[in-house]
């Protein structure tokens, strides 16, 4: 490795956060009645101080660009940080250097709040040692301040940015700099700084930085529950929310996923088939799995990525062993056969009162062949689920799906953020 210390830009270098700057920046602007700028002008706020660039951009007086950056702030901090995405592989390449021991540390030209806000929230902020940006107070700090705060004295360090004022910072302080031309800073701009090296891609900075690339470890995570519980509304949010913190996610769903499983799903779940048999049921979800684990599953997990399913093998356990009464034992011995050894590490189980759910669900989009199943089937299901967390407490955790979409989006994600750190997934 040939850095002690590594200083990271926040905008632009570890995240992408365009969209919450722009129309934060077009807030302002028209909170104060001034001519709405276009596309090309707002990115160019992407960077450098706010009041630099309401002077530069929008021709405003040192006191305007005050009054400018408080109505931006205004806007970000209720919504403007969460419009943000990190960027692809930025995750593992944390985690690499955290393995070898290096300090980490932010220095943006982000309010100090703000940024520690945008880590936490996408679970960047346990690989940081310090984290610096201006106070609420500081309007023209300069980003060699900020460095000199962020290293605390270390001069075996370097820092990486986007924009030629990050490169210019670490200049002034009398370290290395590392210039990326996938954030916000045009290839000229970068070069003009001379910056000790340049990359591409987020790839590029293992060389840089002398660090070997870490491999990526699997996660495999289910989501189960009755009919009507919310598991595919979370499984979207909880994708969205993982997917936006850095993690490469691939969500799938069941009975279906692939090609051949989406078609047997068809035929499961068509009311014109109500006289379908409960072994017949059974063993068509488990060739339905089968496939899907075989075409999807494996090859995702195989690859390191995070597989997120919307029912796996505890909804045939729950639905055919218990709901259909064919012995929850029988059907989990005929789904070992067809997932052949692929379990979930975390299984979150949404719990609701059963007829409650499934009101909501025929309410929300109207009931297919196992919804129109009556009372005491449904309820024989909900008791096999409330069973499982005793039976797995290793796996299985539930999680109550009353609340809001928000709220319960939380319980779900601290307890998946939980497991991912405890796994070492990045």
């Amino acid at each position: 490795m040939k850095y002690a210390a590594v200083v990271f830009d926040l905008d632009g270098t570890l995240t992408d956060s365009q969209p919450g700057i722009m129309r934060s920046a077009a807030y302002a602007l028209e909170k104060m009645g001034k001519p709405p700028l276009s596309d090309a002008a707002l990115r160019k706020f992407l960077g450098p101080p706010l009041t630099q660039s309401f002077a530069e951009h929008a021709g405003m007086s040192a006191e305007e660009t005050i009054q400018a950056t408080h109505l931006y702030r205004e806007r970000y901090a209720n919504i403007g940080w969460r419009e943000n995405k990190v960027y692809p592989g930025i995750r593992r390449l944390l985690q690499a250097l955290k393995n070898q021991g290096a300090y980490l540390a932010v220095a943006t030209g982000k309010l100090m709040e703000a940024s520690v806000d945008i880590l936490t929230y996408f679970d960047l902020a346990r690989y940081f040692d310090d984290v610096q940006g201006p106070r609420a107070h500081e309007y023209h700090i300069t980003k060699e301040e900020l460095i000199r705060r962020a290293l605390k004295g270390r001069t075996d360090a370097v820092m990486i940015g986007d924009r030629d004022s990050d490169l210019h910072g670490g200049d002034a302080y009398g370290i290395d700099t590392i210039g990326v031309l996938y954030g916000y800073g045009a290839r000229e701009e970068i070069t003009h700084a001379a910056p000790t090296a340049l990359v591409e891609r987020v790839e590029g900075l293992y060389a840089a930085l002398g660090v070997a690339e870490a491999s990526p470890r699997p996660f495999f995570l289910s989501i189960e529950g009755n009919d009507g519980v919310g598991k595919t509304t979370q499984a979207r949010v909880l994708y969205e929310r993982l997917s936006d913190s850095g993690y490469q996610v691939r969500l799938t769903r069941e009975p279906g996923g692939s090609e051949i499983a989406e078609k047997i799903r068809e035929i499961l779940l068509s009311t014109e088939n109500a006289d379908m048999s409960a072994r017949t049921e059974a063993l068509l979800y488990a060739a339905a799995r089968a496939q899907h684990v075989q075409d999807v599953i494996t090859p995702a997990l195989s690859s390191g990525q995070v597989v997120l399913c919307d029912r796996y093998v505890d909804s045939s356990i729950a639905y055919q062993g218990a709901g259909r009464n064919l012995g929850e034992e029988r059907v989990a011995d005929i789904n070992r056969f067809a997932i052949n050894g692929v379990m979930p590490d975390l299984t979150v189980l949404l719990t609701m009162d059963p007829l409650e759910a499934l009101q909501r669900r025929v309410k929300a989009t109207g009931s297919d062949r196992i919804e129109q199943m009556d009372d005491a089937f449904h309820q024989r299901v909900e008791r096999a689920f409330d069973a499982m967390p005793a039976q797995a407490p290793e796996r299985i955790v539930a999680i109550d799906a009353l609340g809001t979409t928000d709220e319960v989006a939380e319980r779900v994600y601290d307890v998946v953020r939980e497991r991912l750190q405890a796994g070492g997934i990045a």
